[in-house]
């Protein structure tokens, strides 16, 4: 049943049923809103390092590989697998819980070599003493994504596939038994109100109906993968998803919630969505690949995200390669 509470923020409430998760490498804000978990992406780590008070991160990592044998774009991207584990270690000291960590963009439709990155991530958090289970590898959600998440989640690497749009990259990550989803809320409504001119608001937005979707199959078909929405552009569609496994949220969007003190209704709940007259679908390579194309807006913010933190990956290294 929906339940509503009555503590003191919206932030509180959401919390007593929600997994809250802080999406930003700001520091400052992970310990403001005190999250569980938090998260960051190429994007992110991109603008903080031009920030002052994070160039001594980029410092470290730059000193960590001073007189290493490699050069030029090799030793670029050592720089920044190194900067990666160095924001995720401090953001390790704030949040009780996980950090996630992104796999570059660029390996989107590479199995073997999204494994192999996966692999090497998680060796250089254990070589600083920071336990795999505190760790999220994010991986779009692509088919090869999908497929090396499906393999090192086996080895105990656990994943985040992150760029999710629909039901059939949900269920293919269900099927593969990946930890954790982050289907994109935001950039869904972004696309249907750019493409019919419409604001959507609440329950009508096409992002929260995509959450909804697939929060009700997971949990209809017993999959024991989680839920975190992301990419939120506005309270409403928080508030709309509250009951969801997990939520990532940007710092805006805390103090929003922190401020309000509205009563909070859930909005997703297990018992009710597993009584949800749903039909599975089937999971192959084939039927994945078709219902993908089919999907217009997935299709094209999928390629879209994968541009674009793969443009912020090639910034963050020209940042580097011109400290070396």
């Amino acid at each position: 049943m929906s339940a509503t509470l009555t503590a003191t923020s919206q932030l509180d409430q959401l919390k007593q049923f929600t997994t809250v998760v802080a999406d930003t490498g700001d520091f400052e804000s992970i310990k403001k809103y005190e999250p569980q978990d938090a998260t960051t992406n190429p994007t992110l780590i991109f603008k903080a390092v031009q920030l002052d008070e994070y160039k001594p991160l980029l410092a470290q990592a730059l000193a960590e590989n001073k007189g290493s044998s490699l050069s030029g774009d090799a030793l670029a991207k050592k720089v920044i697998d190194d900067l990666l584990i160095l924001f995720g270690g401090k953001i390790l000291e704030i949040v009780p819980g996980r950090v996630s960590t992104e796999v570059d963009a660029r390996l989107s439709f590479d199995t073997e070599a999204t494994i192999e990155k996966a692999r090497y991530l998680i060796g250089l958090y254990e070589k600083k003493g920071i336990s795999r289970e505190r760790i999220l590898i994010k991986i779009a959600s692509t088919w090869e994504g999908i497929k090396a998440a499906e393999i090192v989640q086996k080895e105990g690497i656990n994943c985040n596939l992150t760029l999710l749009f629909s039901l059939p990259q949900a269920v293919a990550c269900a099927e593969a038994r990946v930890r954790l989803i982050s289907p994109f809320v935001g950039r869904i409504y972004d696309y249907y109100k750019t493409t019919t001119g419409k604001e959507y608001v609440g329950a009508e937005d096409p992002g929260v109906q995509s959450v909804n979707k697939i929060y009700n199959y997971y949990k209809k078909f017993g999959y024991n993968t989680q839920v975190m929405g992301a990419s939120f552009r506005n309270p409403g569609e928080i508030t709309e998803l509250a009951g969801c496994d997990l939520l990532t949220i940007s710092p805006d969007l805390l103090e929003k919630l922190q401020q309000s003190d509205a009563p909070l209704t859930r909005k997703l709940d297990p018992a009710i969505a597993a009584k949800s007259d749903i039909e599975k679908i089937e999971n192959t390579e084939k039927n994945f690949r078709w219902l993908l194309n089919e999907d217009a807006m997935a299709t094209d913010k999928l390629a879209d995200g994968i541009r674009k933190f793969a443009a912020d990956i090639v910034k963050l290294e020209e940042i580097i390669l011109k400290s070396i």
